[in-house]
């Protein structure tokens, strides 16, 4: 299979790590669309990034992304099995990052 010449990825990140990877993913001139979404596991917002670039600058924006989009430690709070008393237990979660997905794109038109 030849390699496609545009690709489409598809980018889950925290909605506060959302301005610092628009920026980066400017400045290497990778255009980006957003489209605001929430977490199924802890129901925290997200933001899903759609960036349309030539193949060729992939390795660039997910370096971009790699920079811009850190990981935190937040705490959830989970009611104590078998306990008399439901006192709620906090538990750190990692959480943040960025999920990347890489679509080939067969066809590419700006109208």
């Amino acid at each position: 299979m030849d390699t496609p010449s545009h690709l489409l990825l598809v980018a889950v990140i925290q909605d506060q790590d959302l301005e610092p990877a628009t920026k980066a993913l400017q400045e290497i001139g990778a255009a980006s669309t957003y489209l605001s979404s929430a977490g199924g596991f802890l129901g925290r917002r997200n933001a899903t990034l759609l960036i349309g670039l030539p193949f060729a600058k992939k390795e660039e924006a997910l370096k971009a992304l790699h920079e811009s989009c850190r990981q935190r430690i937040e705490y959830m709070t989970l009611p104590l099995e078998g306990s008399a008393m439901p006192m709620p237990a906090p538990v750190p979660v990692t959480v943040g990052g960025a999920t990347v997905f890489a679509l080939p794109v067969e066809r590419f038109e700006q109208i």
